[in-house]
C-alpha cells in the first residue's frame, strides 16, 4: 500500500487464546503483517496480544503503547510475553489513546468492553471531524451492524459519520477494505494539507 503504512488494533483484553474473537484478530494481524503493515496495539492481553502475535507470525513489524500509570489500580496491565519492535509508555489513559491513534494510519476493532468503546468513539469523532482527510475506521464482526444501527435509531448522526465506518468479517475483508480506501483516496480525496502542525498525527497523508 502507498498511504497506508500501519494499521492499530483495538479490542478487549479479557479474551483468552481459545476465544474466536482473539483468533480472528491473530489472523487479520497476519494478514496486515503479510501486506507489509506495521501492526499496533496497546500491548496488554486479549486482543492486543492476538494481534502482535499475529503479526509476528506474519514476518511484520509491531507497535505497543502500554498505560502505566501510578495509582490507576483496575485496567489490564502490561502483556509481559510478547514483545514489539518499538514500545511507548504512557502514563494516563486519554494520553495513550492519542498515541495509539497517532501511530495507525487506520484502525480496525474488535469485540471488548468500555477501554474499546471510549477508543472507537474518539477515534470515529476525530474522523468525523477531519473527513475527508480521515484514517479508516474498520469495525470487525457482525455484530457491529447491530451497534452502528442502534446509534443511528437512537442518536443523530450525520450521513457522513456513517461513510467512516465498514464493518468487516474477515482478514481477507479487512484487507480488500484497506485496498479499497486507498482506490478512493486517489479518486476522490481532498489535497492533502502541506503544513497541518500537531494536526498532521490525526490525518491520513505525509507526515
Amino acid at each position: 500500500m502507498n498511504i497506508i503504512k500501519s494499521i492499530t488494533f483495538f479490542g478487549g483484553a479479557v479474551l483468552t487464546k481459545d476465544e474466536y474473537d482473539y483468533k480472528e484478530a491473530y489472523h487479520a494481524a497476519m494478514a496486515c503483517a503479510e501486506a507489509g503493515l506495521t501492526v499496533v496495539d496497546g500491548g496488554g492481553p486479549g486482543i492486543m496480544t492476538a494481534a502482535t502475535r499475529g503479526a509476528k507470525a506474519g514476518g511484520g513489524k509491531t507497535k505497543v503503547v502500554y498505560l502505566d500509570p501510578d495509582y490507576a489500580t483496575t485496567f489490564e496491565g502490561k502483556e509481559h510475553s510478547i514483545s514489539a519492535d518499538e514500545m511507548f509508555s504512557e502514563k494516563n489513559y486519554l494520553d495513550r489513546t492519542r498515541k495509539l491513534m497517532e501511530l495507525g494510519d487506520a484502525y480496525v476493532f474488535f469485540n471488548g468492553g468500555t477501554g474499546t468503546i471510549s477508543e472507537f468513539a474518539m477515534c470515529w469523532v476525530v474522523a468525523r471531524i477531519y473527513f475527508g482527510f480521515h484514517k479508516p475506521i474498520l469495525l470487525y464482526g457482525k455484530f457491529w451492524t447491530n451497534v452502528v444501527q442502534m446509534f443511528v435509531e437512537n442518536m443523530h448522526i450525520r450521513p457522513d459519520e456513517l461513510r467512516i465506518l465498514q464493518v468487516v468479517e474477515s482478514p481477507t475483508e479487512l484487507m480488500a477494505a484497506l485496498e479499497n480506501f486507498e482506490d478512493l483516496i486517489d479518486q476522490d480525496r481532498k489535497v492533502y494539507f502541506e503544513n497541518p502542525g500537531e494536526e498532521k498525527y490525526f490525518l491520513l497523508g505525509p507526515r
